[in-house]
């Protein structure tokens, strides 16, 4: 029977035919296709024969086949059977057809093959060429017509060959459907080189693609360094390496020692043949050892993984730390060192995770934060009535809450601790610091409050809470910061009010309210301040104490107006100098003119019948409501002068105080700390304003622009003078003449500005004014034989250039001196600014010892009456000379002072003895000689330890002098420059002096101006590098910061410059790549950095080194982010109306929202340039 019933003709001869009987075919009904035709099978089986019959040998067949075809094909009989069998095998071997999965096509279609790789087509194409010359020309086009409709199979193909192929030209709908191919359809393999497949074995190459496991592998770079894995892996410790074949090495083996002991008895029984070491025998024992206890750890540890022997010291740190705070919770440094070790514990792997989790775990700076919380909440628990821990709380809640719930947890803390005063600090910064809460009335308003919560504590009045140490100070402190508040937030007139109501309210209180509580006396102060009498400052006036008196007898007596020409004031027409000048321009021009000349409040002068309603500018007025809670009480004789210099330094004058460390970075703003006055000319004297960075009342300008107009206008000199003038009144003696030298400082420092500005007739014009102030002030029967006040007098001369007049002075005050010699401090100091003067003129160190300078050394030390110089020194006075001075500092040295106020006389004889001494030594023996003293003096004073000049508690010194050691520094360093620039000197030992000043004084900005400007010649920067991030990192101070971005701004200019010249072809002798980058990540650093964040000055730099790069919309960023961080700095807003003059408008409105000093609103713009 055959397989196929439709092929029953087609049986074998031995078979019955089918139909022969019904039971057969019931049985085989299941093989039946009902769909199939047995004529159309017995047709295409005849025409296949025929197809055969005709292609010639050696010709490969065409084949052409549809899916419909297919579908319904079948066998004829049993010898196609046999060959579909060996097409299968064929198939297997070739790579020409492939089978195809009904699943992954998802069609019923029949087993055959429909899939082909683009070569195989175009070996098609090619065989095809080739065979079409064979076959005759009616023979190829019946064969296309047959092949068109019809096909064959494989194996009925009589003349096989390997190059047998077939076109398959039905589309395949799924490429349509997907993406991309079917990933069985492309080939895996890829040809290499030229030759085409199967011509020659030998040079045709394939390579079969891998795995993708594998191709991923191949695939991937070595890490880095500073990848996850290596991170982790440099964290951990690692293994000691010993080498096995050196016995010597102890760790290779543990060492047997042969040791005789007194009692053997003992050992015997644990040690009989003697071979255990001791430790081994007292463990054996049952005994501790203690030099063993650590040892084996040690070793245990060290043979350990590195992974598994970090997570074993951490886990061993965790415990401590635990065990520490369970068995003492009230200890608050142990707490908060749990807290700080939480980030060392986030370096490391997880000591609690799985190794697999180590892997995955991200460390999040919310988990850590968290982590620190649920301690430091732990530790409020144990020790609730702890502000540090609470403080540290909120610090850390800042990353979480919302300003209003911060806001509210701070005034909970405020509530709880009212009479602390360095909590009050933290608050009031943190109010000034919030952008979206802040207004400039809302932050005064809370100054005041916090100034009356104090006063009612430490007038007694508020039983609750006792009075803590330092609250008098602090609130001083807390004043100061307020009215430099204002200042910045372009308030002046209030904050000048506020100065001028402290002054009277200290220093004129009438006896009869001495004893009343600080707001009782506040409500008698309120008739004086509103009266309209001359205050502090103001022209005639007399003070609190002389108004009570005469109201007791009956109002004041009228006095005459003087008829003093006043200064007319500049139109307001006039303002505008040039109107083709940009909007944003004439805005910032009159702004900063009108900051200029309007600092002082306005008061309605009687004398022209003015009454409050005549001011133009309401701001102008200063209010009672706005500075009474503010006034304070100061007993203190120390912080009452602390007071009025700091009000002397916030009108400009230079004083010799600095302000408190709270409120140092906070008002620093201007970007004058980099300004070396005459340093570079005259290194021996050069000039140091101790309060260089603050913008001075009055001079509020933008970075670029820079305009300093040197002193005030008329109206505001007259202020400083009458403002010294009330304050003569108040002092004698010494302070007096404290205050005589401020003034004369005051005149010399507009004196250096007039000549670093090269302004040759405001010099003439402003010498003529100081010289006439300062004989003046000598005439003055205390001041005549003060000697601090001749010197300035004589270096105000030799400033002016008259260097023969300027000896004439000099002479004169050393000669009225008397003989104190060495034990003067005065006589020393003016001797030895004398010499360096006179030094200062000699072009060589060759022949100095003829000089002047030496004659003026030789006569301080031999402490007879000086006699002027005549033009030699003898030799045998020079070596008097040497050994006076040698024996003076010995006795120095050695001397220990009695009180602090001997301690600071002897601190500043010293620093002008050793200068003298040192200066001596240079003219007479050479450099070495010097630097020998100044290392003598630095060892001898650096033993006991450096004297800190911090503000705290009682030990608070008004003059804040700089220690003995930090001056003799300066000495030094300055000595050193001078010698570097007369003659050829190592740099060496001038470098390794500043640093070592520098790390133990990295606040002070005259030895860090000194090592940029050495520094920035140098061609090697990694050096400077290196120290500045090792300062900053061991202290809290700004400075260090703010210069090592100098020196780095600096470097880039000079490479900029040598790049720009045009000099031809340039090979750069410095190398230096991505300084900007470097610049950048030094501004972040620093902003981020605790005193950073809220320093106007540092913000404004790196906006003004954004904005030099031309990002402008990164500075718009940076803008809105300084605010975030200083939203009371008045110069950060006119900043942006000159890098972003387009958003000139927006600026305003945002500057009138948050309650600025806007003195030129854009309505009266726009009027003023109508007109």
């Amino acid at each position: 029977m055959a397989l196929f019933p439709a092929f029953a003709g087609a049986a074998e001869p031995g078979e019955p035919p089918p139909g022969s009987s019904e039971g057969s075919r019931k049985e085989l009904d299941w093989l039946s296709n009902p769909s199939f035709s047995t004529e159309d099978a017995l047709l295409l089986h005849q025409r296949t024969t025929e197809v055969t019959n005709l292609i010639p040998e050696k010709s490969p067949l065409i084949r052409t086949t549809s899916r419909s075809e297919l579908s319904g094909e079948s066998d004829t009989d049993e010898s196609l059977k046999q060959s579909s069998k060996k097409r299968k095998k064929k198939k297997k071997k070739h790579h020409h057809y492939k089978k195809t999965k009904k699943k992954t096509r998802g069609d019923s279609s029949s087993s055959e093959s429909d899939l082909d790789t683009k070569h195989i087509k175009d070996k098609a194409t090619r065989s095809g060429r080739n065979h079409e010359k064979e076959v005759p020309a009616n023979l190829g086009k019946k064969t296309s017509n047959l092949t068109s409709s019809r096909f064959v199979w494989l194996d009925d193909i009589q003349a096989f060959t390997a190059e047998t192929f077939r076109i398959d030209k039905k589309a395949d709908p799924a490429n349509w459907a997907y993406k991309s191919l079917y990933r069985g359809d492309i080939a895996r393999y890829k040809r290499r080189g030229e030759s085409c497949l199967g011509i020659d074995a030998k040079k045709q190459c394939i390579t079969w693609d891998s795995s993708a496991s594998k191709r991923k592998q191949l695939q991937r770079r070595p890490e880095r360094y500073f990848t996850k894995n290596n991170v982790k892996m440099l964290n951990t410790d690692g293994i000691p390496v010993c080498n096995k074949s050196s016995p010597s090495n102890p760790t290779a083996f543990i060492p047997v020692f042969q040791m005789e002991t007194d009692d053997p008895s003992d050992t015997t029984e644990v040690n009989p043949l003697g071979i255990y070491d001791p430790s081994t025998t007292v463990w054996l024992q049952g005994k501790g050892c203690k030099s063993a206890d650590h040892e084996p750890v040690n070793t245990q540890q060290t043979i350990q993984e590195p992974g598994i022997n970090i997570n074993s010291v951490l886990m061993t740190k965790v415990e401590e730390h635990n065990k520490k705070v369970r068995e003492n919770p009230r200890d608050i440094s142990a707490w908060m060192e749990f807290v700080s070790f939480q980030d060392e514990l986030m370096r490391g792997p997880s000591p609690y995770a799985s190794q697999g989790e180590q892997e995955v775990r991200r460390k999040s700076l919310k988990l850590i934060l968290e982590k620190k919380l649920a301690i430091l909440e732990r530790a409020i628990e144990s020790n609730p009535s702890n502000v540090d821990l609470k403080l540290a709380r909120l610090k850390l809640c800042t990353e979480f809450w919302e300003p209003p719930a911060l806001i509210k947890e701070w005034q909970k803390l405020i509530f709880l601790h009212p009479n602390n005063p360095e909590l009050w600090k933290k608050y009031l910064l943190f109010c000034q610091s919030q952008f979206t809460t802040f207004s400039v009335s809302k932050i005064n308003s809370l100054y005041g409050k916090c100034l009356t919560t104090l006063a009612a504590v430490q007038d007694g009045s508020m039983v609750s809470h006792p009075l803590l140490p330092g609250t008098e100070e602090a609130m001083l402190a807390i004043f100061i910061q307020q009215c430099h508040f204002l200042r910045q937030a372009g308030h002046s007139e209030k904050a000048v009010s506020l100065f001028q109501a402290l002054i009277d309210f200290t220093f004129f209180k009438p006896d009869s309210v001495k004893d009343l509580p600080t707001r009782g006396q506040v409500e008698f102060f309120e008739p004086f301040w509103d009266s309209g009498e001359p205050r502090i400052g103001e022209k005639g006036a007399r003070g609190w104490k002389a108004w009570m008196h005469q109201q007791e007898k009956g109002g004041w007596i009228a006095l005459k107006p003087d008829d003093d020409d006043d200064e007319e004031e500049i139109d307001e027409d006039q303002e505008i100098k040039d109107k083709t000048l940009p909007k944003w321009h004439i805005w910032l021009d009159i702004e900063y003119s009108r900051e200029a000349r309007h600092w002082l409040p306005w008061r309605p002068d009687k004398t022209k019948k003015e009454i409050e309603d005549d001011c133009e500018d309401p701001e102008r007025q200063v209010l009672f409501d706005d500075l009474g809670p503010s006034l304070i009480q100061l007993s203190n004789p120390d912080l009452q002068r602390q007071l009025l210099y700091s009000f002397l330094q916030f009108l400009g004058v230079p004083c010799t105080s600095k302000l408190f460390p709270s409120n140092l970075y906070i008002a620093m703003d201007e970007n004058n700390i980099f300004d070396s006055v005459l340093s570079d000319e005259k290194p021996l004297t050069s000039v140091d304003f101790p309060l260089s960075g603050f913008n001075t009342i009055g001079h509020m300008d933008t970075m670029l622009q820079g305009r300093h107009h040197i002193g005030h206008y008329k109206e505001g000199e007259e202020f400083i003078q009458n403002v010294f003038h009330v304050l003569f009144l108040l002092f004698s003696g010494k302070e007096k003449s404290n205050l005589s030298i401020c003034w004369l400082q005051y005149e010399i420092s507009k004196v250096v500005q007039c000549l670093r500005a090269k302004n040759k007739k405001k010099l003439k014009a402003q010498g003529r004014k100081s010289k006439k102030l300062a004989k003046n002030l000598l005439k003055a029967p205390d001041n005549r034989n003060h000697l601090s006040l001749w010197k300035l007098y004589a270096y105000l001369e030799w400033l002016l250039g008259n260097i023969d007049d300027a000896r004439k002075v000099f002479d004169t005050a050393l000669c009225t001196a008397g003989t104190g010699g060495l034990k003067s401090p005065q006589l020393c100091s003016l001797s030895l600014l004398y010499a360096q003067l006179e030094v200062e003129l000699l072009e060589s160190i060759e022949g100095a010892v003829m000089s002047r300078a030496v004659h003026i050394l030789t006569k301080l030390a031999e402490s007879g009456p000086y006699v002027p110089y005549s033009g030699q020194v003898l030799p045998v006075n020079v070596l008097k000379a040497r050994k006076t001075y040698e024996h003076a500092l010995q006795g120095y040295l050695s001397k220990t002072p009695v009180s602090d106020q001997d301690q600071v006389s002897d601190a500043n004889q010293l620093v002008n003895l050793v200068g003298c001494y040192a200066l001596f030594q240079y003219l007479t023996v050479g450099i070495d000689a010097a630097v020998l003293i100044y290392a003598q003096t630095s060892e001898k004073l650096e033993a006991p330890g450096p004297q800190t000049c911090e503000n705290t508690g009682e030990n608070f010194d008004i003059q804040n002098f700089p220690t003995a050691l930090e001056a003799v520094t300066l000495l030094h360093t300055n000595l050193l420059r001078f010698h570097m620039k007369i003659s050829v000197y190592p740099l060496n030992p001038l470098r390794e002096a500043l640093t070592e000043a520098l790390k133990r004084y990295p606040s002070n900005q005259s030895l860090w101006r000194s090592y940029i400007h050495i520094q920035r010649k140098s061609h090697s920067a990694s050096k400077a590098r290196r120290f500045f991030d090792s300062v900053t990192r061991s202290t809290n101070s700004l400075e260090p910061w703010l210069f090592a971005i100098q020196a780095e701004q600096m470097r880039k200019k000079l490479t900029e410059n040598v790049q720009r010249a045009d000099v031809g072809e340039i090979h750069s002798t410095i190398p230096e790549t991505g300084l900007t980058n470097r610049i950048v990540a030094l501004f972040e650093h620093a902003v981020q950095s605790e005193n950073g964040t809220h320093c106007p000055l540092l913000w404004r730099m790196y906006l003004n080194f954004l904005a030099s790069l031309g990002k402008k919309e990164k500075s718009k960023g940076l803008f809105y982010k300084a605010l975030q961080n200083c939203p009371w700095a008045k110069v950060l807003y006119m900043d942006a109306v000159e890098y972003f003059p387009d958003h000139l408008q927006e600026t305003l409105d945002l500057m009138t929202e948050k309650e600025l000093r806007v003195r030129l609103p854009m309505e009266e713009l726009d009027l003023l340039l109508e007109v």
